[in-house]
């Protein structure tokens, strides 16, 4: 086999799709080069995979838990032996930093898998006390079947490797539909978990979300979809599910706050409110803190702080240890990125602190590459108000603590959000009072596993990350009652 293609997944072996057709991936750090090909989908391969996965949930779901768990250390240190490969694998394609970001998440990825051998005897049931002494009363926890994962192109490591792992380790089996964008990363994931798994335990699929996606989402064979995608493409999945009534879970777009109060000092936190905009992943992650809104107080000394910083970091090729910022993952989103700068430039009432529009020549012009861009603005800016996924931060001045709370909440989306200030107490009641499915106060990462992690409003259903996400979303719960007396 040609070794510029990757081919799927399918049945526990790499597969060509039928029609013998292929989608170009590009490298975003070199505009114009392919990198390589994955097959393209249609819907007899999409077939073929679910078919395989429904074959292998017969054995796969009557596993024991502990000979999960057992599985699943194993897949870690495989994991953990491939990790720098798969970094650079994942930094090729999607144009993520190596170090500051392909790296770490690569490396985080065998200790969710630890993470989830440890849950595997939890996904129990109860036992209810009866009426009657004759009739015992007790629930269970048993897989769906086939779980159908869509993945995004911006988080491919960690976001794969989730939602391999939340199905397996509840006796599920998972046809996962690879972003097109960055197909290889889940590809080679799924190709060393195979080595431990019955075939068909885990396929992956290739070709654009419209089509490839489309015809797995429809698919009656599957039992849920889990989707981490755009709201609007979270949307088409109800739609698409609505019909059948199956049961979905969505992790989707966000537009996230971040509350500066007159106590925060600019330079203690500038560090923590950088690091919650997600700017070395080039702001590309639904739970980037893009609009930050600071007490006027200290308004013009935070934006100086943030600028300073934000100046600072080098923006190159993603696999050059040296760089912190990558490139933005492919022509359409840099385009549509580019697009939000011009428009802030010429707005009336905004104002580009640092950043701008890329060079048109030089090295930075040879990829997809933005430096990162801080604009002040009103607070009905298009900037503020809508997700662009990119390097691009807005900043609004604030002076009464009900307007800014308003403020924060007048969204369509409730992801993430974030509070600083020097007072925890005013911060937490603050916090509780915010539309989001999960707050960080003074800090501005520390997603943790084990934490449930999902939306509010039309930011997603569903929690992941978590034993009571996997209970929730991985599973059914059924009903038993036994006469004894019988």
């Amino acid at each position: 086999m040609s070794q510029d293609r990757e081919w799927m997944l399918i049945d526990g072996k790499e597969a060509e799709s039928v029609s013998g057709e292929y989608i170009r991936v590009e490298n975003p750090s070199h505009r114009g080069r392919t990198a390589f090909e994955v097959p393209k989908a249609n819907e007899e391969d999409v077939d073929r995979a679910v078919r395989s996965a429904r074959k292998a949930f017969r054995e796969w779901s009557g596993t024991t838990w502990l000979e999960r768990s057992d599985l699943f250390y194993k897949m870690a240190r495989a994991l953990e032996e491939e990790t720098e490969e798969l970094a650079v694998t994942m930094a090729t394609e999607s144009g993520n930093a190596i170090r500051t970001q392909s790296g770490p998440e690569c490396r985080g990825m065998p200790d969710k898998f630890k993470y989830l051998a440890g849950l595997a005897a939890e996904l129990k049931g109860s036992v209810y006390p009866g009426l009657n002494r004759e009739y015992f009363h007790y629930s269970r926890r048993v897989p769906i079947g086939v779980i159908a994962g869509i993945i995004p192109w911006n988080s491919p490591a960690t976001i794969a490797s989730s939602k391999i792992g939340e199905s397996l380790i509840a006796g599920n089996t998972a046809v996962i539909k690879a972003p097109s964008q960055t197909p290889r990363t889940p590809l080679r994931i799924a190709k060393i978990l195979n080595r431990f798994l019955p075939p068909g335990a885990v396929n992956v699929i290739t070709g654009p979300g419209s089509t490839s996606g489309m015809y797995l989402a429809k698919h009656p064979g599957i039992g849920r979809i889990s989707l981490t995608g755009s709201t609007d493409v979270g949307r088409e999945m109800l739609r698409a599910s609505a019909d059948r009534i199956l049961s979905t879970t969505l992790e989707l777009g966000g537009k996230n706050p971040q509350i500066v109060f007159p106590d925060a000092a600019p330079s203690k936190i500038a560090d923590g409110v950088i690091g919650a905009t997600r700017i070395t992943r080039n702001g590309e992650s639904c739970s980037s803190g893009s609009r930050i809104y600071a007490h006027r107080s200290v308004i013009d000394e935070l934006c100086g702080e943030i600028a300073k910083r934000f100046d600072a970091l080098k923006v190159g090729d993603a696999l050059d240890p040296e760089n912190d910022i990558g490139a933005i993952t492919g022509k359409n989103q840099y385009e549509k990125v580019v697009g939000y700068i011009e428009y802030g430039l010429r707005e009336a009432g905004s104002e580009c602190i640092c950043g701008g529009l890329p060079p048109a020549d030089g090295p930075l012009a040879e990829g997809y590459f933005v430096r990162p861009t801080l604009f002040r603005c009103r607070p009905d800016s298009r900037l503020v108000k809508e997700e662009i996924f990119g390097p691009v931060i807005t900043v609004v001045p604030w002076e009464d603590e009900a307007e800014v709370l308003e403020m924060a909440n007048d969204t369509e989306y409730g992801l993430t959000g974030y509070v600083w200030s020097a007072d925890v107490n005013k911060a937490m009641k603050f916090a509780h009072a915010m539309e989001t499915g999960w707050i960080m106060i003074n800090a501005g990462g520390m997603q943790l596993d084990g934490q449930p992690y999902g939306g509010f409003k039309s930011s997603g259903i569903g929690r992941e990350h978590s034993l009571e996400g996997i209970l929730s979303d991985y599973t059914e719960l059924q009903s038993i009652t036994v006469n004894m007396g019988f």
